[in-house]
């Protein structure tokens, strides 16, 4: 039985690839450099900053001496999109008191670091409904790496199977299947809605 769904941030719970992709090539732009939308959406989408810029280097040239300085602006730029833009969604905040209500057990795993989750959620005022947040700070590999949902469902006390998580893009959905967890992928967040989410745990239920 279904007893904790584990929810991907960016993409999921939050509308924030876009951001996440201005806050990145403001701060290549920088020093020259640009990632394409089409890159982003078929190759970067879901890495870590740190993971992007290490392919950059190898496939643009990027030196690698520039690395922490765009990562700490890319991390500031992103800030200052989420305290603009980033606000509650009804339908993330009905699911979430639903589920918690109903006694399941509500985690987050991302693969963005600690501060922005913590803002993010916080903005999104979704935190009261976690039993906890888990940031790419908190393991040693990021996704496309299951070991941030094997701590997640480690964390939680409770085997891959009483578990469900929800993610988006390519690296998260191998990170999930790999963990050996249930899976729902959503292609917006607007899919993140009360209905979907009890339909995949009753479906999960029932499998035999």
């Amino acid at each position: 039985m279904i007893k904790a769904v584990i929810f991907d941030m960016d993409g999921v719970l939050i509308d924030a690839k876009d951001w996440h992709y201005e806050a990145l090539n403001r701060a290549l732009r920088l020093f020259g450099y640009e990632i394409s939308r089409y890159d982003h959406l078929t190759t970067y989408d879901g890495l870590p900053t740190s993971k992007k810029l290490e392919m950059l280097s190898v496939q643009n040239g990027l030196p690698k001496k520039l690395h922490r300085f765009i990562n700490e602006m890319k991390q500031q730029y992103t800030t200052e999109l989420v305290r603009s833009l980033c606000r509650p969604r009804f339908k993330h905040e009905y699911a979430l008191s639903k589920l918690k209500a109903a006694g399941y057990h509500l985690a987050v795993a991302s693969n963005s670091i600690r501060n922005t989750v913590e803002l993010m959620m916080d903005n999104a005022r979704l935190k009261a409904y976690l039993d906890f947040m888990l940031s790419n700070e908190d393991v040693e590999q990021p996704k496309p790496s299951p070991d941030i949902y094997l701590k997640a469902i480690k964390k939680l006390g409770l085997t891959p199977k009483e578990c469900l998580i929800v993610e988006d893009n390519e690296h998260g959905i191998r990170a999930a299947t790999a963990s050996g967890a249930h899976l729902l992928v959503v292609r917006t967040v607007d899919e993140v809605n009360y209905n979907n989410l009890i339909r995949r745990i009753d479906e999960c239920n029932n499998e035999v």
